[in-house]
């Protein structure tokens, strides 16, 4: 090989090397192939979804999360804080805190909206904690006639705050129209879900469930736009919605539904019963229900990997995370040591009670 052939091959393998360790740089920027964890009583932690081992967990002071989600773009994870009254921005190259924003009492649910620029949060001053309905059961109302709840919205990035909505009562699930214009909660006391346009905030109409039953809790729109699913969890019923939000089928489900997502197709719709201990999977268009999978205790919220092949459920009261295969749904195993395991999101992110669509 002549010395020109060798010092062109020299430079090729040199911008080869150089752009590798450009990529490998990179990633571990952001991580990849992940899912994050957010444990009430044990901080946030990260999931090698390769290995299906935790790999990082971090628990700053005074930080106990439930809502959980990650930015578009990988760089940030978020959570909502239910004992500090506020929301904690981490990046994700070494879950570093970097931010704490006050909201107000009782944070609960976040969610990114399509565009990826807007964070909204949920918070809610009555809650008085406790399994859903307790309040009810021993005879007290103050959630039902204390203030309403509250949606507070940040810019992703800068973290600016934008418009408060005021919301319910006892606000629970949020979740976006596919053009991203309208956004729904889950009103939980009252039985209905408010609807709200989402670049100013103000409140556009209520939709009343009662007839179908009590307690909406999850709220997810379908990946074509043309559906969204609600779960009641107090009645053990699916609904579905057509994309101008009236009720199309409504099922019952196992105890205590929660967390519901559809597939990336839109075929298919899980619901995680919580109380029931399993995950029901129905057909999306006639709500036939076509699996059961017995899951753990209250597993309120769950994804699908990536590349949508496995679910994980993150449940509660097991202190675990529960790993299902998506398609002929068999439970393969279980990933331990978490402490009251609340969400769970991917990166890059997928399909979930609490990611996309």
């Amino acid at each position: 090989m002549d010395s020109r052939r060798i010092k062109l091959w020299l430079a090729t393998a040199m911008v080869i090397a150089l752009a590798s360790a450009a990529l490998l740089w990179a990633r571990r920027g952001v991580p990849v192939n992940v899912a994050y964890v957010s444990e009430e009583e044990g901080g946030l932690s990260m999931i090698d979804l390769n290995t299906l081992q935790v790999v990082r967990r971090v628990q700053p002071r005074d930080v106990a999360p439930r809502g959980l989600a990650v930015t578009a773009d990988g760089k940030y994870v978020v959570t909502s804080n239910k004992n500090t009254k506020d929301i904690a921005v981490f990046s994700t190259s070494g879950l570093r805190l970097i931010k704490r924003m006050h909201i107000g009492d009782n944070p609960e649910f976040l969610k990114i909206n399509p565009a990826g620029d807007r964070l909204f949060a949920t918070f809610e001053p009555t809650a008085q904690g406790g399994p859903p309905g307790a309040a009810k059961a021993s005879g007290s109302d103050d959630d039902d006639n204390g203030p309403p709840a509250q949606i507070a919205s940040f810019q992703v990035g800068n973290w600016a705050p934008g418009p408060v909505s005021t919301a319910g009562q006892e606000t629970e699930t949020m979740e976006f129209s596919r053009d991203g214009k309208l956004m729904l909660v889950a009103n939980e006391s009252q039985e209905t879900i408010g609807v709200f346009d989402a670049a100013t905030g103000g409140h556009v109409r209520d939709i009343d469930l009662k007839s179908y039953g009590i307690r909406p809790r999850g709220v997810k729109v379908s990946p074509q736009g043309n559906l969204y699913a609600v779960t009641m969890e107090t009645s053990g019923t699916l609904l579905t919605l057509d994309q101008d939000l009236k009720v199309i089928k409504s099922v019952p489900t196992a105890a205590k539904p929660y967390g519901v997502a559809f597939d990336r197709s839109g075929k298919r719709i899980f619901v995680s019963a919580a109380a029931a201990g399993k995950l029901q999977v129905f057909s999306a268009d006639s709500l036939q229900l076509l699996a059961e999978v017995p899951t753990g205790q209250r597993c309120w919220h769950f994804t699908f990997t990536p590349d949508d092949s496995r679910i994980l459920l993150a449940c509660g009261r097991s202190n675990n995370i529960v790993v299902v295969d998506a398609n002929n749904y068999k439970k393969l195993q279980t990933i331990e040591g978490f402490k009251l395991p609340w969400g769970i999101v991917t990166y890059p992110r997928s399909y979930g009670s609490l990611g996309l669509p």
